[in-house]
């Protein structure tokens, strides 16, 4: 079955105008390759909010979708300051600070004085984080592993490519 953003399935017409909507001019004409963009972007977000959630519960049953990002990017990068995070995240600090402090209550991550300022405390992964998000996401390597098995290897890699491209494009 293939989700699609329309409702209906097929492909919106180029230049067809919603009721009172104005849209931007797409240059070269290529209005036809935005709005498929936009709508298999549609599905592929719905469903990657619907696998963090999974992957959330697999760390710990009490795990917030939203906070398995976070112990991904600290996996990743090892300690940073609840602000680095946040602005990594795209969230406020009031936001970042509630969603450490249920991460520290389920014993998945701590803090320490950060040496370089003693104002300022670095969160890491306990090893408790460590070995949970070690599991799951090596759970989640072997899905893709088998879900894209008849596909190139060079295909994958342009599409991590490609996405990478498009996380930093929108981060501008």
């Amino acid at each position: 079955m293939h989700e699609s953003g329309n409702d209906g399935g097929s492909p919106v017409e180029s230049g067809v105008s919603g009721i009172g909507v104005d849209r931007p001019a797409v240059p070269g004409g290529a209005e036809r390759e935005f709005l498929s963009l936009e709508r298999e972007l549609t599905v592929f977000l719905r469903r990657a909010r619907a696998s963090q959630g999974e992957m959330a519960r697999e760390v710990h049953p009490d795990l917030e979708s939203a906070a398995y990002g976070l112990l991904v990017r600290l996996e990743e990068c090892g300690r940073q300051r609840a602000t680095e995070l946040a602005a990594y995240i795209g969230v406020g600090k009031a936001t970042m600070s509630r969603q450490l402090r249920a991460l520290e209550e389920l014993g998945l991550v701590a803090r320490e004085p950060d040496p370089a300022d003693g104002r300022a405390w670095l969160v890491h992964l306990t090893e408790e984080g460590r070995g949970r998000v070690g599991s799951v996401r090596e759970a989640r390597r072997a899905r893709y592993v088998r879900q894209l098995a008849h596909w190139d290897q060079n295909e994958v890699a342009e599409l991590a490519r490609l996405l990478h491209q498009l996380n930093r494009g929108m981060e501008k």
